[in-house]
């Protein structure tokens, strides 16, 4: 794995991580207006059919008086006006002509008129339910696409710290093993890299190049001089020598 394609799969994860939440923004921005469908666009009709239903309901002796019929021609210009399903162009047209028929005094077209505005209502009501089951499908898909990024990310995030733990991490335990027990004395150690990935074989080699020239050096040093001043010229034997002077010291 090279220093681009890590870079590569940090975007990656991070333009997914971006994707998903806005994402589940957007989900819930498509929720709303459809929440304040059912109550702009039916509650408005629902209300008015229930006023002009409360008008009606007034004893049929007393009849309709003028603020009444005030009150009821109100309540329907605010239906009218608030038109939302196809049935319901008809229905007001024709409580519009059972309503000026009770006026009038034709007493057989108020229990007609009555239907009519509970057909309405029922109409409203209807519109109000596949809303809300719209919203619900809208909500329970947006919930399942949030999910499946979720998982979408979280399954790139394995793959991405999988490769990068075969490409990097193994080479780089590998190199610290190596140099650290060549450190300590054991000057046969060298770096594998038969099985390493072809991006760190150049690295390990050049490792394994300085060991055999410190090696190399090591072993003139103590044919040149013997055992006892090659080793008292190591790093580590220096060290303790200092150490031990120190110590008679104190």
């Amino acid at each position: 794995m090279t220093g681009q394609s890590v870079r590569f799969g940090a975007w990656l994860l991070i333009v997914l991580h971006l994707l998903m939440a806005f994402g589940s923004i957007w989900i819930f921005m498509r929720m709303a207006p459809a929440i304040e469908t059912i109550i702009a666009r039916n509650v408005v009709s629902l209300e008015a059919s229930e006023e002009m239903l409360a008008i009606l309901g007034q004893k049929e002796e007393q009849g309709l008086g003028s603020q009444a019929q005030q009150g009821f021609l109100q309540a329907l210009e605010r239906a009218k006006n608030n038109i939302t399903e196809a049935e319901e162009a008809e229905l007001l047209t024709r409580i519009e002509g059972l309503y000026r028929e009770v006026v009038a005094g034709n007493k057989l077209h108020r229990t007609e008129l009555v239907a009519t505005l509970v057909q309405l209502g029922h109409t409203n009501r209807d519109a109000m339910r596949r809303a809300d089951i719209h919203a619900q499908q809208l909500g329970m898909g947006g919930a399942w696409a949030v999910v499946f990024m979720a998982s979408a990310t979280f399954l790139v995030g394995m793959l991405f710290l999988r490769s990068l733990k075969r490409s990097l991490l193994v080479p780089l335990e590998e190199i610290h093993a190596a140099v650290t027990d060549f450190h300590r004395g054991d000057t046969m150690r060298r770096c594998s890299y038969k099985n390493a990935p072809k991006s760190m074989q150049p690295l390990m080699m050049h490792i394994n190049e300085l060991m055999d020239g410190h090696a190399l050096a090591g072993y003139v040093d103590e044919a040149m001089h013997g055992p006892q001043e090659h080793a008292a010229s190591r790093p580590q034997a220096r060290g303790k020598e200092r150490g031990k002077t120190s110590g008679k010291t104190c």
